[in-house]
This record gives structure tokens, C-alpha cells and sequence, in this order.
């Protein structure tokens, strides 16, 4: 589906892959419905939109609550009219700590925002989505939605149930005009540490100094979309990952295991 001129509803707007999703679709001449937690962030968006603003609308929502993600497409058609497309991008990561060192209420919250975030949205405006003559979805999982961190367990686990539903939703309605994709993004320079509400000094992706830009994530997540692609990797390192996995998966998971132990706590 050819993004121009179409009304495509993103979440974690405010920030990050979320916010350079807007701001690419916008100037690839779509209308953009921009979903956020945070008021002041959504409106630095629409601040660095310029001369497009007019064709963003803002939506302040914690999309782990269900009765207001139900709320939310009455009020993007109220201001659009219609709504054709779907990405899912809003998402935190977990403390650096095994399973066995992890609070259930930390537990609970990456769940909440990951998996039944996504979920709510999908749910809400699939059958918005069904009456539309083309329409895509797009769930962003993780590397660790089909590979093993250590002290990313649970996060890994959310993504990689946002993976399989996604995949399980593809073939749910293939026979339908809705596409779907899910995205597999690679290190990437964002401030999700800092929105994940975790006190590090810097997230572990710019510490390699290979993290791509969240504009050319946009770019790739796009692209993808607009080629109807099923999988999208964004960066060399989720690409070898996934080829690594597939191929020695022992030997893979091993040699992530060494490299990450000294930033896990027990």
C-alpha cells in the first residue's frame, strides 16, 4: 500500500522509530495520527513536523489501557474521516536482569505495553481497517523476538508474541485487502532506556557505535510497507542475527551469552 495521501495511525509517536514514522510518512504526503504517552513529546513532533502539522493529529493515550485505545478511532476518523493503516511501534525494554532478579510488577508492565499494548490497537481498529479498499498493519517486534538475550527475557518473550500474533494475523486475513508486516529493527540510536524508565548512562545500542538512525529505520519500515513485505529487518546486525539463529543456533546464542554477561545482574 502506497502511503500518500493516506491516514496511518502510529504509536510512540513522541519519540524515537515512533516519532521518525511520522515525520517520514508526512513527507511521503500521508496523513499521520500520532499516539503517545507523553503529552510533551507528541507535541515536539508536531513541532519538527513544520510545514505538514496540519496533516498530524495528536492522541495522548497509555495504550495498555483498553477502554481508551477502544476510544481512539472514532476520534482519528472524527478528525480524518477514514483510516488506513496501522503501526504499532510503541514499546520498552526491560533492567538488564535474569529472570530470577526480575519484580513481577516489572514483569507485568513489559508484557502490558508490548504485547497487550499491540494487541488493544489491532483489535480497536481492525474492523475499521476491513472496510477500507487497501490497508496494512505493522507490528514492530524486536531481534529479541526470535532471539535469545540474556537479561532481556521477558521483553523478548513480549516481542516475540507480538511476532507470532502478527504472523498468526497475516494469515487470519489473507484473504482480506489488509496486509500485514512485522518489523525486526536492528540497533538503532533511540532513548528507549530513558522512556523504559531504567537509569542507564547510555543505551547498550549506541555503545557498539553501529545503531542506525531512527530516520533511516523510518526509511526501511516504509519501504517495507509499501512492497507488502511480511519481514522487515532494519540493519545489518538483525539481518545476521536471524541468519545466525537459523543456521547455529547453539553456537549463536553462546556467543551473544559471552559478549552480554557483564551487563547482566544477577
Amino acid at each position: 500500500m502506497k502511503v500518500k495521501d493516506k491516514i496511518i495511525v502510529v504509536t510512540g509517536g513522541g519519540s524515537g522509530i515512533g516519532r521518525a514514522l511520522v515525520l517520514h510518512l508526512l513527507e511521503k504526503g500521508a496523513k499521520v495520527a500520532a499516539v503517545d504517552i507523553n503529552e510533551q513529546t507528541l507535541q515536539e513532533t508536531v513541532s519538527l513536523a513544520g510545514a505538514s502539522k496540519d496533516n498530524i493529529s495528536v492522541y495522548r493515550i497509555n495504550i495498555t489501557e483498553r477502554e481508551s485505545v477502544e476510544a481512539l478511532p472514532q476520534q482519528v476518523i472524527g478528525r480524518f474521516g477514514v483510516i488506513d493503516g496501522l503501526i504499532n511501534c510503541a514499546g520498552i525494554i526491560q533492567p538488564f536482569v535474569t529472570i530470577n532478579a526480575l519484580d513481577y510488577d516489572v514483569i507485568d508492565r513489559v508484557m502490558r505495553v508490548n504485547f497487550y499494548g499491540t494487541l488493544y490497537m489491532v483489535k480497536s481498529f481492525l474492523p475499521h481497517l476491513l472496510e477500507r479498499p487497501e490497508a496494512h498493519i505493522v507490528n514492530v517486534s524486536s531481534m529479541g523476538g526470535f532471539f535469545p538475550f540474556p537479561g532481556q527475557s521477558i521483553y523478548g518473550a513480549s516481542k516475540a508474541a507480538v511476532k507470532i500474533m502478527t504472523e498468526g494475523l497475516r494469515s487470519e486475513l489473507a484473504d482480506t485487502k489488509v496486509k500485514v508486516s512485522v518489523v525486526f529493527p536492528g540497533a538503532t540510536a533511540t532513548n528507549i532506556t530513558t522512556n523504559s524508565g531504567l537509569d542507564m548512562p547510555m543505551d547498550a545500542e549506541d555503545q557498539e557505535g553501529q545503531a542506525l538512525q531512527p530516520s533511516e529505520v523510518a526509511r526501511i519500515v516504509i519501504k517495507g510497507m509499501e512492497k507488502n513485505k511480511i519481514w522487515i529487518y532494519t540493519g545489518r546486525d538483525s539481518k545476521m542475527m536471524n541468519f545466525m539463529y537459523k543456521v547455529a543456533p547453539k553456537y549463536a546464542t553462546n556467543m551473544v551469552t559471552k559478549r552480554m554477561k557483564h551487563m547482566i545482574e544477577e
